[in-house]
């Protein structure tokens, strides 16, 4: 499990990340405290992996020297959150979406007008870009890291599953991330 210790911020990185591409999406100013920062981190942790905390709503790029790009993420409501190790198994920009049957199911009021899919674009629920999360084996998990139309909702768990970024943000992480990155979604308390 992440902790406090494991991750400390360093002052002043907000700056370096005022330059993130704009997408296009709901009229909204992403708070200062949800911007990509540059944060210290224990010397277990890898570079070039992805650690998810659902429960601090952080997902930690590792790089080289002990540190780590920390992003404010929303993730998947409790019981439909899945932990576990997984790969970037594929990357899309403007990915189409269609809602799984166990989402439409669950509440089909919601879902069920969406099940011939929805085409990529700024109103689509995966955003801008998307990271598809696959088994140790090669399956697709249905898993993904996303961006979303909805940046108000990160730091919260609201999803059906996926941890989504801001447009800008995951545009930022996707540039850096290589297919086959390990992924760890740490589990929720």
């Amino acid at each position: 499990m992440l902790t406090r210790r494991h991750f400390i911020s360093t002052a002043g990185a907000v700056a370096a990340f005022s330059a993130l591409p704009r997408t296009a999406q709901a009229a909204y100013t992403i708070p200062p405290e949800h911007m990509p920062q540059i944060v210290s981190i224990g010397k277990q942790y890898a570079p070039g992996e992805i650690h998810v905390d659902p429960n601090r709503f952080y997902l930690y790029w590792t790089q080289e020297k002990r540190k780590a790009i920390r992003y404010v993420v929303g993730v998947g409501k409790r019981g439909l959150y899945e932990s576990g190790e997984f790969f970037v198994g594929e990357k899309k920009e403007w990915p189409s979406w269609r809602p799984t049957d166990d989402m439409i199911k669950r509440s089909p009021e919601q879902y069920e007008r969406y099940a011939d899919g929805v085409p990529g674009g700024p109103g689509n629920p995966l955003g801008a870009r998307a990271l598809y999360l696959h088994t140790a084996d090669g399956v697709d998990s249905a898993l993904r890291i996303h961006g979303t139309p909805q940046p108000w909702t990160l730091g919260q768990a609201v999803s059906n599953g996926c941890a989504r970024l801001a447009n800008s943000h995951i545009i930022h992480l996707y540039e850096r991330v290589p297919l086959g990155s390990r992924v760890v979604l740490y589990p929720q308390a």
